[in-house]
């Protein structure tokens, strides 16, 4: 098939667009020091950050996939009065502000949350902890994976399961062994995008878990404080964070454009 000419206009206005996205991020790499690369990422605040970003993200990862695929299966399978108002909520924290989703947590988790007092009285407190930015990071990123799972979900051949259900097999053996494996690529997918979104969450983790260094300044809260007092620190921490969304937006690029 021939590739199709676009008019000059079009071409135009897509080359703006592409402008408009690019050039921010080459003012980026022109203004990374790179000679002191290096050093500026071994720093004790960039290590520190950069090992509590990994442990938070794969924490939230984590407990996406425990809560997001039996929620993705229901959504898929299920079907139930007021679902898509029940989906629609679920999947708020995508669009909605994550400074605002923090002040939700606030509430809800806080110490004088709706479900604070209750925490406090068993002796676990959850703001301003790890536990807290891990909450707060899990509420941002596991709408992706639940939205990925559901697609692969609804797109798969349900003639598998229908027939090991003939063949005797029980409905969490057929789960384990039948429906799993076939979503697999897209539990996979979702569990990458949603990693990705925990990695580089700020506002609902600064409302909800502060910026404490150690226990819950991650890399972009890291990259915020660095940008006041040493912006070169700031430069090569943002290029990391910008050089792990570009790979897994490459990578991913196919299943996130089925699923969304």
């Amino acid at each position: 098939m021939r590739p199709e000419r676009p008019p000059i206009l079009i071409a135009t206005l897509a080359i703006v667009a592409v402008g408009f996205f690019v050039l921010p991020l080459v003012g980026l790499l022109a203004r990374a020091p790179w000679q002191t690369a290096i050093s500026d990422l071994t720093t004790t605040e960039a290590l520190t950050a950069l090992r509590l970003s990994f442990v938070v993200s794969l924490a939230a990862t984590a407990l996406a996939l425990v809560l997001g695929v039996p929620l993705a299966w229901v959504y898929a399978r299920v079907p139930f009065p007021g679902r898509d108002v029940v989906r629609a909520l679920t999947t708020l924290p995508m669009i909605l502000p994550p400074v605002v989703g923090g002040v939700a947590l606030l509430f809800a988790f806080g110490r004088r949350g709706l479900f604070g007092p209750v925490l406090e009285a068993i002796g676990i407190r959850v703001p301003f902890t790890t536990f807290g930015a891990i909450l707060a990071a899990t509420f941002v990123a596991m709408p992706f994976l639940v939205l990925t799972v559901e697609a692969g979900l609804r797109s798969m051949d349900r003639r598998y399961e229908d027939a090991a259900r003939t063949l005797g097999a029980g409905r969490w053996l057929v789960f384990r062994r039948v429906t799993l494996p076939l979503i697999a690529p897209s539990v996979f997918a979702g569990a990458v995008l949603s990693w990705a979104r925990a990695l580089g969450e700020f506002g609902a983790t600064i409302t909800f878990a502060g910026n404490l260094p150690g226990t819950t300044q991650t890399l972009p809260l890291a990259v915020y404080i660095a940008l006041e007092t040493r912006p070169e620190v700031a430069i090569m921490l943002s290029l990391v964070l910008l050089a792990v969304a570009l790979a897994i937006l490459v990578v991913m690029r196919d299943r996130y454009l089925r699923a969304f």
